[in-house]
């Protein structure tokens, strides 16, 4: 029964991290060649709002795909993406919003279940013991 659970932990990681990289990677890519245009939704600047999302988009992703420090990981992405579904679409209709929403639930569960057994945190803890 408990693999089953720590396999379900897996996928959603999988899932959740993965899928998110895939928006991150662009913005990394756009970091990276000195491309600061970037929107300013919390009003602190385009260059810095672009390193925050690259940060919970892609490095916070990438964290919770190898499930290390995965419930930490899982805060500067549910920001990201309150920030996402309530500021930069918080005009939209609801379709808009939706999947980063989706998003948001998904790193809200990781965070309050962890990333069990198939996971660098998991290993670390291991060798700690």
């Amino acid at each position: 029964m408990l693999q089953n659970l720590d396999l379900g932990k897996l996928i959603l990681r999988i899932i959740a991290g993965g899928y998110m990289m895939t928006h991150g990677v662009p913005k990394l890519m756009k970091l990276l060649n000195g491309d600061m245009g970037f929107a300013d939704p919390i009003g602190v600047g385009p260059e810095f709002s672009l390193v925050l999302t690259v940060l919970a988009e892609f490095v916070c992703a990438l964290f919770i795909l190898i499930g290390f420090k995965t419930k930490w990981s899982t805060i500067p992405l549910i920001i990201t993406m309150l920030v996402a579904a309530f500021i930069v679409h918080g005009s939209d209709p609801w379709g808009k919003k939706e999947l980063a929403i989706i998003y948001m639930g998904m790193y809200m569960v990781i965070g309050l279940i962890g990333a069990g057994k198939y996971s660098v945190d998991y290993w670390l803890a291991g060798r700690k013991r």
